[in-house]
């Protein structure tokens, strides 16, 4: 028999500040589950969704709540009773890590993925002033091939201008964090192009994805709060070309899994992407990654500290420590 051994939060400080449109975060509280059965013990950890109103406390409050409920504690039944979200990622992956221990065999082999191998993981650029995402860009692109540069709807050009000349040669993709609604989608993305940007997240609000529809870019558009599960595939590919899978969003690898599948039916690419996070959160993840055409793995590089044993990045690349 399956059982809950503690849910709890746990505080990781950031390495500087992660600033977006909608804020900045100088730590982040995560919340980790331990589950057993009696033998071996399996941890999943998962960042609260804040703008779906999620916090950590309120995670680890709707596990304890699941763990009570006398139904069975795997990963289906989650399916039908937990709501999508951090706690039921965290939930679902300490069942995936216990299966891996009770089985001996890795998550990847267990959940019919590829074996591991090191990736090139997009890094973050914070959203600031342009002189400080330049100093910014050239310092990451030391390491990092892949910028991933955070936009808010102003200014937008000039910032990832200033980013290509801190790192001419990298790769960049933009993320708009829905703050596009207002502008000229087509004229923006045109305005990326020319400055070498592959491709263009989130830029319209969750809920108004229609604004989309028959909008042709040079380069694809990712749906990142407009996707969160399965059930929005349908929704979503005619206006995306991408979908950013989130095990916090999808509410675990096993709706994750799903998730891909129907984005590659319907011909959609995949990219992995994370919230800030640990390299505990990041195990299930990185073996899903293998099957994407994009990861932006960077949460545990974003922090001052990753937990012992965590993921290497060095040379641009992501893999097991």
């Amino acid at each position: 028999m399956i059982t809950l051994q503690s849910a709890h939060v746990e505080r990781f400080a950031v390495d500087g500040a992660f600033i977006i449109s909608r804020g900045e975060k100088t730590d982040v509280d995560v919340v980790v589950c331990e589950v057993t059965d009696g033998t071996h013990v399996g941890r999943g950890e998962g960042t609260p969704i804040y703008y779906e109103g999620e916090t950590a406390e309120l995670c680890v409050e709707a596990i304890n709540m699941r763990c009570k409920q006398n139904r069975p504690l795997s990963r289906e039944d989650l399916l039908d009773s937990m709501m999508e979200g951090a706690a039921r990622n965290a939930l679902d992956c300490a069942l995936w890590d216990l299966e891996s221990k009770q089985t001996g065999k890795p998550v990847w082999e267990l959940a019919g993925l590829p074996e591991p191998k090191p990736l090139v993981t997009a890094y973050t650029i914070s959203l600031g002033e342009p002189e400080v995402m330049e100093a910014d860009a050239r310092k990451a692109a030391e390491t990092y091939a892949l910028l991933k540069v955070k936009l808010n709807g102003e200014n937008d050009r000039a910032r990832v201008a200033a980013v290509r000349v801190g790192a001419p040669n990298a790769r960049i993709i933009v993320d708009a964090n829905e703050a596009w609604d207002e502008l000229d989608i087509v004229s923006e993305a045109m305005a990326m192009h020319e400055l070498g940007v592959e491709l263009i997240e989130q830029p319209v609000s969750a809920g108004f994805e229609d604004e989309l529809m028959g909008v042709e870019t040079p380069m694809p558009l990712c749906a990142d709060e407009s996707c969160h599960t399965s059930e929005d595939i349908e929704r979503v590919e005619d206006c995306f070309q991408v979908i950013n899978v989130k095990l916090d969003k999808t509410g675990g690898l096993t709706e994750a899994l799903r998730l891909v599948e129907k984005a590659k039916e319907a011909d959609m690419g995949i990219m992995v992407g994370c919230m800030l996070s640990t390299s505990l959160a990041i195990g299930p993840a990185f073996a899903l990654a293998q099957v994407a055409n994009w990861a932006d793995l960077d949460g545990p590089a974003l922090l001052k500290k990753d937990r012992e044993g965590g993921f290497k990045f060095e040379g641009g690349m992501i893999s097991q420590g």
